[in-house]
């Protein structure tokens, strides 16, 4: 976004005067940590929270004010004789968190390349993330009182009426949860994997995604109809609760002070793993996901490159975090402490032997204890269409390295 790049405008010359456009990404809050995008245009109205750049004009606010103080979790993981970087981020953010701290601006500088979840700038992750759901499956799952529920929300958040309309219909409802955090300060523009991406295309690195976004539309999405169903209730009910809006700023309080040991608790405060489908929602999100994540950082690592991997906080945590993962995989992984925050511990992952002979009994545990050490998030943004949307940009497996 064209407001971020003024904070990095004394390293690079950039236009600013041309308008700047609206991109969003919304996450919901078991998403905030996680990952998934949208397209939303926002109506300006009195009565509504203002706008991410509206924000700016607040005393205090403007643009050179802020100090960069590092936030969030941050890991090394050496191999081969090279250094990469793991850092849990948060989806959304503060004007005054743009910046990136002293610590995790200089791991971003001696990398290579950026990973992240998706590239929201990537023009076929937008096409797949906007691409028109089926008018006969938004008829069957938006209709009635859950239709007249969402009108609701949307009016309340200052959505166009019709904004949304050919969206894929959870995403329709996901989409509000990055408004209802922005009277709390909260914005999808300012956060964090956003701004990193433009410190790192600033300083012309390339930024590369580690999944693709029909991957995250199926993640949302689920298995039927049925379960899609089940999750917009939720949802609803969160938004209509005013659940959704304490649980997004909470998130953000955790992550901003970098307390890791709440974070590996989520799912005992989160009140978000209480039905088999918000576990099995939360087990889509996480577990399944972080091996994939892992490959991805892998392939690049092994491919000669120093990678910075920006990815939702909650992937980081626990047995089944990428820090664990990556540990399991021979590298050595250690936290790196950030400002006045406690050292960070990396937990020991099973090896492949004995993580099979376990399976089993892991996978009663996680499924009774939630999603412990995963991130969830039930994300404002986009994932699944159902078409034959081009994927996001893979990271290709480098044929050489790039300059140290």
């Amino acid at each position: 976004m064209r407001i971020l790049r003024t904070l990095f405008a004394p390293r690079r010359n950039i236009d600013l005067k041309a308008p700047s456009r609206p991109w969003f990404l919304f996450r919901l809050p078991r998403l905030a940590l996680a990952g998934a995008c949208s397209v939303l245009a926002v109506a300006a109205h009195a009565a509504c929270p203002p706008s991410a750049i509206a924000s700016l004009g607040k005393p205090g606010s403007a643009v050179g004010q802020w100090n960069a103080v590092d936030r969030g979790l941050l890991w090394r993981a050496d191999r081969d004789g090279r250094t990469s970087w793991l850092y849990g981020t948060i989806h959304l953010g503060r004007a005054e968190w743009v910046r990136p701290g002293p610590t995790v601006q200089k791991a971003l500088e001696q990398s290579d390349a950026l990973a992240l979840e998706l590239d929201a700038r990537d023009p076929a992750t937008m096409r797949a993330m906007t691409q028109p759901a089926d008018p006969a499956l938004v008829a069957r799952l938006l209709s009635g009182q859950r239709a007249q529920r969402l009108a609701r929300q949307n009016e309340e958040a200052c959505v166009p009426p019709g904004a949304m309309a050919g969206l894929q219909p959870i995403l329709q409802v996901t989409a509000l949860a990055g408004l209802v955090a922005r009277a709390d300060g909260l914005y999808p523009e300012f956060g964090v994997d956003e701004t990193l991406a433009v410190s790192a295309r600033n300083n012309n690195k390339p930024v590369f995604a580690l999944e693709s976004a029909a991957s995250q539309l199926k993640m949302l999405t689920g298995e039927s109809e049925a379960e899609e169903a089940e999750q917009i209730d939720a949802a609803l009910d969160e938004l209509e609760s005013g659940q959704l809006r304490a649980q997004m700023k909470e998130l953000a309080d955790v992550w901003a002070r970098g307390d890791v040991d709440k974070l590996s608790r989520y799912p005992e405060w989160c009140n978000c793993v209480n039905t088999p489908a918000e576990r099995r929602l939360i087990k889509r999100l996480l577990d399944d996901r972080n091996p994939g994540l892992a490959d991805g950082i892998e392939r690049m690592h092994a491919g000669g490159q120093r990678m910075f991997a920006a990815v939702g906080a909650l992937h980081m945590v626990g047995l089944q975090g990428l820090p664990a993962l990556l540990s399991a995989r021979g590298f050595t992984v250690a936290a790196v402490p950030l400002a006045a925050q406690p050292p960070l511990a990396v937990p020991a992952a099973p090896s492949p032997k004995a993580e099979a002979r376990n399976a089993r009994g892991a996978r009663s545990a996680r499924d009774s204890r939630g999603a412990r050490g995963s991130q969830a998030a039930k994300s404002s943004g986009a994932k699944g269409s159902k078409g034959s949307a081009k994927p996001a940009q893979r990271a290709p497996a480098p044929k050489s390295k790039q300059r140290r």
